[in-house]
């Protein structure tokens, strides 16, 4: 899903915890995308399934236990086939309007 794919472009560049996810994704996406943590922990979830992300527990700055997650190999590389799968689709989608 688009979700999943976000969630792998912004752990490609750190590992974050599930707040900071929703939160860059929020900054990021803005209104375009209302994104909850009913939407964004069954993402998570199904990433770990894939073994695209790994997670574990580590104590945050105020001193809570959090769940941080991390892109697997596998998991960068299914963001690359992802990615790369995305920039073909939109440059179809750019030739179709041209010619419209």
């Amino acid at each position: 899903t688009m979700l999943e794919l976000a969630v792998l472009g912004l752990l490609a560049e750190q590992p974050m915890h599930g707040y900071e996810l929703k939160k860059r994704l929020s900054e990021t996406l803005g209104p375009l995308w209302g994104i909850s943590f009913g939407s964004l922990y069954p993402a998570l979830q199904k990433l770990l399934v894939k073994v695209w992300v790994t997670a574990a527990w580590r104590a945050s700055e105020s001193g809570r236990q959090v769940r941080e997650y991390r892109i697997t190999p596998s998991g960068r590389r299914q963001l690359e086939t992802e990615v790369a799968e995305y920039r073909r689709m939109a440059s179809a989608i750019g030739v179709l309007l041209d010619e419209a």
